[in-house]
């Protein structure tokens, strides 16, 4: 930050947050100060720490605190199981699709953390060749686990938030046929693939659907209010579009 006062920038965007701390304390709120004593315009992230109350950072009075809000748009995407039930949700998978077929569903029955998170590894190609798999969401980078399925030989995934994730679902750019799920959703399709002896799924995409409604709203993972080093002052000022998108 010092960097770019010095080279007299007008305006400083900062998407970084960290723990709430006190003003003296915060490195960023210190150098957002010097950056205003020089004219400098200084935007924040209110932080991603969920939707849990007096979550916020970036709470100075003289930083620009900015939440996430989604659009109004979705990028659609469909999971269709054996028993005819259709999923909706979202993915941003953009290569060739798995076609009419339906194809062997697989969900790990072992409770084996390291298999179920689709860790580099973790996984026998044997039992998931030209298959769709059932992954939780968590720990390593979601289109990473797709990385794993394909070069496992899965043909597709079906990324399930768990209870940390909850319902809130990202459109992500995977490497092969993709799509992310709810909680609710995720736990559905999981006790399908377990109780019927033959589980099998497609995953259809349906590309952007326009004017979807309710929306805009906060994004789940936006940190809220209150503030809780200067409670007097209503904080976060504004809310921006960040969710499934190329940049804020």
């Amino acid at each position: 930050m010092d960097r770019v006062i010095r080279d007299g920038v007008d305006v400083l965007s900062v998407s970084l947050s960290g723990r709430l701390a006190l003003y003296y304390r915060d490195t960023i709120v210190l150098g957002a100060f010097v950056a205003v004593e020089k004219g400098i315009f200084v935007s924040c992230s209110a932080g991603n720490s969920g939707s849990t109350k007096a979550t916020l950072a970036n709470v100075a009075p003289w930083i620009m605190t900015v939440s996430s809000e989604t659009l109004d748009r979705d990028f659609s995407a469909y999971a269709v199981l054996g028993n005819k039930i259709r999923y909706n949700d979202v993915s941003l998978y953009s290569g060739r699709g798995m076609g009419k077929k339906s194809v062997g569903l697989v969900f790990n029955k072992d409770n084996n953390t390291f298999s179920n998170l689709c860790l580099p590894g973790s996984l026998k190609p044997a039992s998931i060749r030209r298959k769709v798999v059932v992954y939780d969401r968590g720990t390593n980078v979601r289109v990473e686990k797709g990385r794993v399925v394909r070069d496992a030989g899965g043909v597709g995934m079906i990324l399930a938030n768990t209870a940390d994730s909850g319902e809130e679902s990202v459109a992500d750019s995977h490497l092969l046929s993709a799509v992310a799920v709810g909680r609710k959703t995720g736990d559905l399709i999981r006790k399908y693939a377990q109780s019927n002896p033959n589980p099998t799924a497609k995953l259809v995409f349906g590309g952007t659907v326009l004017n979807v409604r309710l929306s805009p709203v906060v994004a789940p993972f936006s940190s809220r209010g209150s503030n809780m080093v200067t409670p007097q002052i209503l904080k976060q000022y504004v809310i921006g579009p960040g969710v499934d998108i190329l940049a804020a």
